[in-house]
């Protein structure tokens, strides 16, 4: 199978596979495919311990990075040393008092005395992401993506020079354009079924838009989980895929077992998009969290990073609980069709042949 990105990237197939398991990036490389490990939720230092394993682990096959450097978010002017503390006190009482009711009515108990602070503010504002990027470029990747929105032009002139192609996501034509212009060398056109953040358009209407307004390759992205839905892609003018969804129920993953377990028994209309993960519109997985923050109750969800802030604690306190109906995570439609637990290398296989399968079923009727 080979295209432009194959050929950019020397892979044997043109599947990237998003996530935040150095196992699974490190297992779809090794198959032939490109992990890309999404680095938002790592500190620089425990981003570092994470890729040192993946260049110990990948056989010397190519993997990319993922951050989160959004083009707009609240405090972006702030200085790096004083972020965290203004944006805290941009937080409203009212909505801190929604959350904890909201806890309360589900019995959710506090954290422990002795429990992980964990991180109040993930990667993705300029002052955070930065850090993340000089440690990637560190490490022989051969790709940093960029998640929401065109990339800052020094970062793409920062790892051109480094010898690391870039890629961004991109939910309209108008993005997609944005990207090119900063100079990325591939565009990732995910429609709206796509788990995390995502825009409205449906990927069947987004990518041969796309791909007719852009001149670098094209992946396609939102409801990619099985090889007929590549060739779909392909056949609109993508010329690989980006997944995610598809790798939260494989073996190697360290998806929560409590979202595991939901993913797994879910249909596709158990997913919604919604700002109560980050301030964003982010699909997750539809339920009391999400219905809550869509009630009349609701303050409504503050803009990025605030809603984060807010949340952080709470999400943590939902994860060491027993309140299920809470636990929401980010996932994709296409976790309509994953209810079963198999290795990554299995997954790739099934891809391929589902792919090959299809692009035989299309030749005959061509031949008919």
């Amino acid at each position: 199978m080979r295209t432009r990105v194959t050929d950019m990237f020397g892979i044997d197939l043109p599947i990237f596979a998003f996530s935040h398991c150095r196992d699974v990036v490190a297992a779809v490389s090794r198959a032939g495919g490109m992990g890309v490990l999404g680095a938002l939720y790592f500190s620089p230092e425990e981003l570092e311990m994470e890729l040192k394993w993946i260049d110990d682990h990948i056989d010397g096959h190519p993997y990319g990075v993922d951050v989160v450097m959004p083009a707009s978010y609240e405090g972006a002017d702030f200085a790096a040393d004083e972020l965290v503390g203004r944006l805290q006190g941009m937080i409203p009482e009212g909505h801190r008092k929604f959350v904890e009711n909201l806890l309360a009515e589900h019995g959710v108990p506090a954290l422990s005395s002795d429990a992980d602070p964990g991180k109040v503010l993930l990667g993705w504002t300029d002052a955070t992401a930065r850090p993340q990027v000089e440690v990637a470029l560190r490490h022989p990747i051969a790709l940093l993506a960029n998640a929401l929105g065109p990339p800052p032009a020094d970062v793409v002139e920062l790892a051109h020079t480094h010898g690391v192609k870039v890629a961004a996501l991109a939910s309209t034509p108008r993005h997609a354009l944005k990207q090119v212009e900063v100079g990325v060398d591939v565009v990732v056109a995910q429609g709206t079924e796509a788990g995390g953040h995502t825009g409205e358009i449906s990927t069947m209407v987004l990518i041969p838009q796309v791909v007719d307004a852009v001149d670098v390759p094209v992946l396609a992205a939102g409801g990619i989980g099985n090889g007929r839905q590549m060739a779909a892609g392909m056949a609109l003018g993508a010329e690989g895929v980006w997944t995610g969804s598809l790798w939260l129920t494989v073996e190697e993953a360290d998806t929560p077992e409590m979202a595991k377990k939901r993913i797994l028994e879910a249909t596709s209309r158990d997913t919604v998009r919604s700002r109560s993960w980050t301030g964003k519109p982010a699909r997750l997985l539809r339920n009391e969290w999400t219905e809550a923050w869509e009630s009349a109750e609701s303050p409504g969800t503050l803009p990025m990073p605030l809603q984060y802030m807010l949340v952080s604690e709470a999400l943590r306190r939902i994860g060491r609980s027993d309140a299920a109906e809470l636990a929401t995570f980010p996932a994709g439609q296409i976790i309509g069709i994953t209810n079963s637990v198999r290795s990554t290398r299995d997954v790739m296989y099934s891809l391929v042949e589902e792919y090959s399968e299809a692009l035989e079923r299309l030749s005959r009727l061509a031949d008919d």
